[in-house]
């Protein structure tokens, strides 16, 4: 049995499993700012989705899955709302941690919010909570990319700068 080298159409089970980890990350943020009342839990609802759209904007545009299905649907999701850019651009696009300072937002505003909800009165609710967000940011996301998605992507066997950045760090560890 020959093995996969990358996929031109990732299989709708990996699509469906990151998406659910992404809501759940989403939801389970939201559900932690919702002790600080509605409109914080909106707001940082509003952020990821900013986050969201910045990516599709910022990168989704220029990657080779436009038009198809990446690893996080976005490559289908993409052509709806915004034009086709340039793939040699994404492959040369810069990316740094100060870069990817927005999207670690995420996940470390309900870590804070959910800390300073401790402090004023601590909660085991608020406990489970931060341990699940926790995990699921980073094992979850960890074995969705490092498994599923970035193991398989065409696009960062053209060159990818997320797989820059990171091999770099490892290579450094």
């Amino acid at each position: 049995m020959q093995e996969i080298r990358c996929f031109e159409k990732y299989p709708a089970i990996i699509v469906i499993l990151s998406n659910l980890n992404s809501l759940f990350i989403y939801a389970v943020g939201a559900s932690i700012l919702y002790g600080y009342g509605f409109w914080a839990a909106l707001l940082y609802l509003l952020y990821c989705l900013t986050c969201e759209v910045s990516v599709l904007r910022g990168s989704c545009v220029n990657c080779y899955y436009y038009g198809k299905t990446c690893a996080f649907g976005k490559g289908k999701l993409c052509p709806l709302i915004f034009k086709k850019g340039d793939p040699e651009q994404f492959a040369q696009k810069d990316i740094s941690l100060i870069k990817l300072a927005p999207d670690l937002l995420i996940s470390v505003l309900p870590i804070a919010g959910g800390i300073g909800l401790l402090i004023m009165d601590f909660d085991w609710l608020i406990v489970v909570l931060l341990i699940m967000l926790i995990l699921f940011t980073s094992a979850g996301n960890a074995f969705i990319r490092g498994s599923l998605a970035c193991k398989y992507c065409k696009q960062r066997e053209i060159g990818c700068p997320a797989e820059k950045l990171f091999n770099k760090q490892q290579q450094q560890l």
